[in-house]
């Protein structure tokens, strides 16, 4: 008969995450990975330790150290070998996996607000073992206090400066309400992106923006050469009080989208955006400016409201012509922004409604964070000339 391992979580390990909270989760995973490595080992040779069996099918032969570097910081295990080789154990892979989703799970946990039975059926799946509510508590006061630290970390100089905002419903007052989050996105001098900050507040008007960009200022951040984002209510403003002079480039997308409303018929809604992404597409400004000028005086008597729109609002999105030609690529548009909108959209889509602003933010500081570390070990976004 086949051998048939049985995992059992390592004894104390709930004690150890109870006594020490968050700073003993690496150890944690260690403990819960190498113990199902342990199994997986077992299994491939179809025996246990030092069990004489007939139908096995290779040796044990000790373990070699491997460190990897999570979101716990570093974290040594303890990959056993087989004397025959041919195995490598995919439980590092899988815990590695669930080390992440189990951070963002105590997140959304805490965040919901779930009942204790549910909170012990996500971490059952995701490490084999129950908790407590007092640990989840725990556990939570220190996530707490990683985001909040992570929010109003030291900023520095940032050359380029992408804002966005999303909506999520909020409950205030017995009353549902929608709460816009704000997330602020730069690329500094090496060319690299990051999540520079959150905010949360039950409007978008110009004092949250404001509010929001003086706290960026007021950490650190300086350089910024260009601001990219949509035409948000309230951004202008706020972006001419905080950061006077510095250029801004609305999204050419949304503009391309905004434009359909001022076109008076359907049959030229095609040649309408054929025409505005050949003004964006130019090989520089002036040429650009020639387009833009061409295409007004060319609907000023077929649609006189797009005219003036386009002559009006265009140019807002020509900016980049100020800017090296290699960059333009990802600076033209805030399309970066709406991938990591859908990916907070993906993760709220379970709670749907959530029970006050701090809860929403919680959740999006704790994703955002996982993207913007995402983010370290990826290629640069754009390449200086200096760099």
């Amino acid at each position: 008969m086949a051998y048939q391992g049985k995992f059992s979580v390592p004894e104390g390990l709930l004690e150890h995450l109870c006594e020490r909270g968050l700073d003993g989760l690496g150890e944690a995973i260690a403990a819960l990975v190498n113990a199902a490595m342990q199994v997986e080992r077992e299994q491939h040779v179809q025996a246990s330790a030092y069990e004489r069996s007939p139908g096995r099918l290779g040796h044990a032969n000790g373990y070699k150290p491997k460190t990897v570097r999570t979101r716990v910081g570093e974290v040594t295990f303890a990959v056993p070998q087989v004397r025959e080789g041919g195995f490598y154990p995919k439980a590092l892979e899988k815990g590695l996996r669930s080390e992440r989703a189990l951070t963002l799970a105590l997140a959304e946990m805490y965040v919901q607000g779930v009942s204790t039975r549910k909170v012990a059926k996500i971490t059952e799946e995701l490490c084999g073992c129950e908790i407590t509510s007092t640990q989840v508590s725990r556990a939570a006061q220190e996530l707490d206090a990683v985001l909040s630290a992570w929010r109003n970390r030291p900023l520095g100089v940032c050359r380029y400066l992408f804002m966005d905002a999303r909506y999520e419903k909020v409950r205030r007052n017995g009353t549902v309400s929608d709460a816009a989050v704000l997330v602020a996105v730069g690329v500094d001098t090496e060319g690299h992106r990051e999540i520079l900050g959150v905010s949360v507040s039950l409007s978008e008007h110009e004092a949250h923006w404001r509010s929001f960009l003086l706290s960026l200022v007021e950490r650190g951040l300086a350089g910024v050469q260009l601001v990219i984002s949509d035409d948000h209510a309230g951004l202008k403003a706020a972006r001419a009080a905080v950061l006077g002079g510095v250029p801004w480039q609305r999204c050419q997308f949304h503009l391309q989208q905004n434009a359909q409303a001022y076109v008076p018929k359907a049959e030229m809604k095609a040649e309408v955006a054929s025409v505005i992404r050949a003004i964006f597409n130019a090989g520089n400004r002036a040429e650009a400016d020639q387009r833009l000028k061409s295409a007004v005086e060319t609907y000023a008597n077929t649609a006189p409201r797009l005219s003036s729109w386009m002559e009006e609002n265009l140019p807002e999105g020509l900016t980049v012509f100020a800017f090296p030609e290699a960059h333009r690529r990802v600076l033209r548009t805030s399309n970066g922004m709406e991938r990591i909108n859908q990916e907070i959209r993906r993760r709220t889509r379970v709670a749907r409604l959530f029970p006050n602003e701090e809860s929403l933010l919680r959740l999006a500081s704790a994703i955002l964070m996982e993207i913007s570390d995402d983010w370290q070990t990826d290629k640069r976004y754009v390449i200086f000339p200096s760099s």
